[in-house]
């Protein structure tokens, strides 16, 4: 099946059109008409190989919503026309203990991310999956989300990564009405840890290190800024959380924010996929803290996560933009320069000539 989007085939190479092919559906797989994409940092950690072993001609993006066009003979989910959405994933062994809990981010035997992976299903002559910067997909049903029809479609793509990602941790460590959470650092993951958070009751306090991004969280839900940079205030703040939400997307030293958790308090790291700087073992003794991590959610979950958001209202904040311009976004969200999610408006593919 012929698809369209746009690839790069080095790291030093911006994104470029790029015809390719999609697998023909199989009984279990449904055929999706990409509308929207959203632009994850990891799609650009990804495109410019700054994790190793990015295999090219690479098409990025695991943050899909789109509308049904086909499906297979054994799909009964859904039909053509439904809202929809992929995420991180496209496949798992199904088969290992993590599938059979629901969790197949932690496939023992590894999932298959939607792009950059080893195409165990085949049918293409890709061998690696390539991602959502494109016209259409073809993904197994399983591993397919329903969208909830009173969202923004638009602003609900980054749901699929940014969203899970923090929704996940918020519910697994049991987030509820009355507890006191921090959620550090204010970007993608950040604003929508707040909105989370939020909405399950929780007293939210942005911890940032920017009095004018502590302004932007109490717009989008927090109760308090906590200003990291204020040694008085971190001080005043010690030992009064249950749980904190570090979104840190670099290295950094855990210290000063273990020290702001309660006894038992526990601090998740979703941001910082690199060495920590700094990890003294004395917040965690003398307080029986406990610092964990976290990946996306699986796909019982992340369902969860997008039926949450419906019934709250729940998106992401984004900025669209056309695929033309997706070079040039990639370097705004290096920079910083996005409040706080970068969407691809898919209908703009079809204004570059495939040639």
């Amino acid at each position: 099946m012929k698809a369209f989007g746009y690839a790069t085939t080095s790291p030093s190479n911006k994104l470029a059109p790029f015809p390719f092919e999609r697998r023909e559906p199989r009984p279990e797989d449904v055929v999706i008409e990409i509308l929207y994409c959203g632009i994850c940092h990891s799609d650009i950690h990804t495109a410019r190989e700054e994790w190793g072993g990015t295999h090219y001609p690479f098409v990025p993006g695991h943050e899909i919503v789109g509308r049904v066009s086909a499906v297979g003979g054994k799909v009964t989910k859904y039909k053509a026309g439904d809202l929809v959405g992929v995420g991180c994933m496209v496949d798992s062994c199904r088969h290992c203990a993590s599938c059979y809990d629901g969790l197949e981010q932690y496939c023992e035997n590894g999932f298959t991310a939607t792009y950059d992976s080893e195409d165990k299903i085949g049918g293409t002559p890709h061998e690696f999956t390539l991602g959502g910067y494109a016209d259409r997909i073809t993904v197994d049903q399983h591993f397919v989300l329903r969208i909830p029809e009173n969202l923004d479609p638009a602003a609900a793509a980054p749901l699929l990564c940014a969203g899970i990602t923090t929704y996940s941790p918020l519910r697994h460590w049991k987030v509820s009405p009355g507890q006191n959470v921090g959620v550090i650092g204010l970007g993608g993951l950040g604003h929508m840890g707040v909105k989370f958070a939020h909405a399950m009751g929780a007293h939210v306090v942005m911890v940032t290190t920017s009095p004018e991004k502590g302004t932007h969280a109490k717009a989008l839900g927090a109760d308090e800024v906590l200003i990291s940079k204020d040694a008085a205030a971190m001080e005043k703040a010690a030992g009064t959380f249950d749980f904190l939400l570090n979104t840190i997307p670099v290295g950094h030293d855990t210290d000063p924010y273990m020290n702001l958790l309660k006894r038992d308090g526990t601090m998740v790291i979703v941001g910082a996929v690199e060495p920590l700087t700094h990890t003294n073992g004395v917040p965690f003794i003398f307080k029986r803290r406990s610092m964990a991590g976290s990946l996306i959610g699986g796909i019982a979950e992340t369902q969860e996560m997008l039926d949450f958001c419906g019934r709250h209202n729940i998106v992401c904040d984004i900025e669209m933009v056309a695929m033309k311009d997706v070079n040039e976004a990639y370097d705004r969200t290096v920079a910083g320069d996005v409040h706080y999610r970068f969407v691809i408006d898919m209908a703009t593919l079809h204004d570059t000539a495939r040639t």
